[in-house]
């Protein structure tokens, strides 16, 4: 072991310590930290929690927790709207949802191409890769949407084979959400019926599901979907990473190996998975509820709004989605992203996620900070939105930037 690796209670205590302060002054990277997880606490650790097999069936085991595991996706596929007949599983994270999705759907159609934005997560390129699936990168809109004339254009040139699409609730950058219903026209349109469509819903896909069915976008099972992954350390607010796969059917059991041994289909990626994770994210959906989870949402909408409202009060560029919990932001001066955790994908611009957790006095801090560091600036100062117009207190998306693709 390093000899720098101070593993005594002082040593881990200030670890512990370090880790909280970062914690506080990280607004740029999605995780919801208001979850109280005590009564999951240290009692549980020194137990063995295997989820192995599938999740429908608890095999020879009893060490696991599966009826929670099933808990937690039932929950989830309804707030998706997910129809009878649905499956799905508590993943290590939303990459390996991903890739559980593309690996049926390449399985229901072999010679697929696959199509996902410039704007997609990173692990959507790392799952094709490894699936070892022909690709096409489709552009995206100004405010990080999936183009869709672009996406009937590039499917009509493949119109013989199956579409495998790729869509995102919430995209790394701008938190855009790509409409389920103009996909499906843009395949429409090019006569391809052989399709399946996943949504990476990892940041937005819970709180975007427990709006008002006449407010929510077109994201879910009702607009199209085959699959959707969500997070489950992001809204939900689980302390280690982990993610929440449903999907429209469930694996062809013709098509599934017996894990012999464990007495369980094989029907995951993984096989062994994370009991504590279906543990923690039972309790927490059982002790907030819908309402809770509803208000947490309506919460972190609020911060972000005043986030937009602060921001551009002191002449700061910024702007919002509407429902997002992103704001993005002209990039600050370097003081400022010293001492703040933001995401500055491009050298114009960064984003903050206003979470759970995240509190207005810490955007409040954040904002006077840059105030501090613009102070010498200000003559200089063009307190304008993108398109050169001076911005209005409030939600709005004045000509967004390209989405980044990290």
């Amino acid at each position: 072991m390093p000899d720098d690796l101070d593993l005594t209670p002082a040593g881990l205590d200030a670890l512990r310590q370090r880790v909280r302060t970062a914690q506080y002054h990280n607004l740029g990277f999605p995780g919801a930290t208001d979850v109280d997880h005590g009564p999951i606490g240290s009692a549980w650790w020194d137990l063995l929690l295997n989820n192995v097999g599938d999740p429908e069936v608890d095999g020879l085991g009893a060490n696991h927790t599966k009826s929670f595991e099933r808990a937690v996706i039932e929950f989830v596929a309804e707030v998706l709207s997910a129809p009878t007949g649905r499956w799905g599983y508590i993943t290590s994270g939303a990459t390996e949802g991903t890739l559980q999705a593309l690996h049926l759907a390449r399985r229901r159609f072999p010679t697929a191409v696959v199509y996902y934005s410039t704007a997609a997560h990173p692990s959507v390129a790392k799952a094709t890769a490894v699936l070892g699936v022909d690709t096409i990168v489709v552009r995206t809109q100004p405010g990080g949407q999936i183009d869709y004339q672009d996406l009937g254009t590039v499917v009509g040139q493949r119109r013989d084979r199956p579409a495998i699409v790729v869509a995102t609730a919430g995209t790394t950058f701008t938190e855009a959400v790509d409409d389920l219903h103009q996909i499906q026209a843009a395949l429409d349109d090019q006569a391809v019926t052989r399709r399946f469509v996943h949504v990476d819903a990892a940041l937005a896909g819970i709180p975007l599901g427990l709006l008002p069915p006449d407010a929510r976008p077109g994201f879910d099972f009702i607009d199209g979907a085959d699959a959707i992954v969500v997070s489950g350390h992001k809204f939900l607010g689980a302390p280690m990473p982990c993610g929440i796969l449903v999907t429209r059917t469930h694996p062809d059991p013709a098509e599934q190996p017996q894990l012999t041994y464990a007495g369980s289909p094989d029907t995951t990626l993984l096989g062994s998975r994370n009991g504590h994770t279906a543990l923690i994210l039972a309790h927490t959906i059982h002790t907030l509820g819908r309402d809770g989870l509803q208000a947490r949402a309506q919460q972190a909408r609020t911060v972000a709004d005043h986030a937009v409202q602060r921001l551009t009060a002191i002449g700061w560029p910024a702007w919002r989605h509407p429902h997002a919990f992103t704001v993005v932001l002209r990039r600050p001066p370097a003081p400022v992203c010293e001492r703040w955790v933001l995401v500055n994908d491009r050298a114009d611009s960064a984003h903050i996620v206003c979470m759970p957790g995240i509190t207005t006095a810490q955007v409040d801090e954040f904002v006077a900070d840059l105030h501090t560091a613009l102070t010498p600036q200000r003559p200089d100062l063009e307190p304008s939105t993108p398109d050169g117009r001076r911005p209005a207190l409030g939600v709005q998306a004045p000509r967004a930037p390209a989405e980044a693709t990290t």
